[in-house]
């Protein structure tokens, strides 16, 4: 075991598949010179410009490039540098990279990564925060990763590069210098698979990305109370632990679910909705989101903290769920 920050895990994560596999490749703009988070660090030393590919600043050719190396049975890494930015590739993923295998009847296989550093981070406002993996959970042939910790994006992204559909890969910004033990060699984790971070009684909490050590640090304050409560990450969106989650909240009766993300149609919604449709109102007390209101990320600190989740509002949130 080694102690590394989120961004180092799945730096090493990349490293070790490219090693073993010659398909694997990555393009993006700046990769060549490590990344803009330094998650490509020394890749072009080893490997070359053959597959360290620093693009030009169009998304549309870069996502477009991956799509069409992945056709002719390369693994391409494709690096979108911020997740705002893939805006501009918005025909080439949606119409394309999600479609192609079911159009084709499964002979084209879209095996790419996108790798997409998403939410909020250091003040950078409206343009570069936005935190939209709702959007993808709702399109069909793709597979949305949310990791939390180090060994998680290393697992996940082991899995990713490996895996022949197309993956959406949310790496959170605000939790890449967050440390962690992983495992070398990194052994790949299965998607749809939750991860209980905390056990109880008293509620379920179901989360993923930046919430969860929010979440988590919650579920500790919580319990200095003597309110114990189950605590999921579900480490992917789509698939996601459904099994998990509705399991949980048999046992317990009550349901929150946080995330980053705005709460108007986020996946926070999908996730009450199956409940509700599995477990039923007679069993289950109470069901609620904590999430962002609608509206822009704002610039300003002050204002940018008032949409952060706390771990003071997850306790008031839990708390609120006892109470109904």
């Amino acid at each position: 075991m080694v102690e590394v920050t989120l961004i180092e895990a799945s730096r090493r994560a990349v490293l070790q598949e490219m090693r073993v596999d010659s398909r694997v490749w990555v393009l993006g703009e700046d990769v060549a010179r490590g990344g803009l988070w330094g998650q490509y660090q020394d890749f072009l030393a080893e490997f070359g410009e053959q597959r360290v590919v620093s693009t030009p600043i169009s998304e549309a050719t870069i996502m477009g490039a991956g799509l069409g190396s992945a056709l002719v049975g390369m693994r391409p890494v494709i690096e979108m540098r911020i997740f705002d930015f893939v805006m501009c590739a918005m025909d080439e993923l949606v119409n394309q990279i999600a479609k192609v295998r079911y159009m084709f009847g499964g002979q084209a296989k879209p095996a790419v990564v996108v790798r997409m550093p998403h939410g909020m981070w250091r003040n950078s406002a409206a343009q570069h925060s936005q935190m939209l993996e709702a959007w993808f959970a709702h399109l069909p042939g793709v597979i949305v990763v949310t990791p939390a910790t180090p060994a998680d994006a290393a697992g996940l992204l082991v899995q990713a590069i490996r895996s022949d559909d197309p993956v959406l890969f949310f790496d959170p910004k605000d939790l890449f210098w967050v440390t962690g033990e992983i495992a070398e060699p990194i052994e790949p984790i299965p998607f749809g698979v939750a991860r209980k971070v905390t056990a109880g009684d008293a509620a379920t909490v179901v989360t993923w990305s930046a919430a969860v050590p929010v979440a988590t640090k919650a579920a500790e304050l919580l319990a200095t109370e003597g309110i114990k409560v189950d605590l999921l990450d579900l480490r992917t969106i789509w698939p996601w632990d459904q099994a998990a989650v509705i399991a949980s909240v048999k046992k317990t009766g009550r349901l929150l679910v946080v995330h980053e993300a705005v709460e108007v149609a986020g996946f926070g919604a999908e996730v009450v909705a199956r409940v509700v449709d599995q477990v039923g109102t007679t069993n289950l007390k109470a069901a609620r989101r904590l999430a962002a209101p609608r509206v822009p990320v704002p610039f300003a600190p002050p204002l940018e903290a008032q949409l952060r989740l706390s771990p003071e509002k997850v306790v008031n949130a839990v708390k609120g769920l006892l109470a109904a």
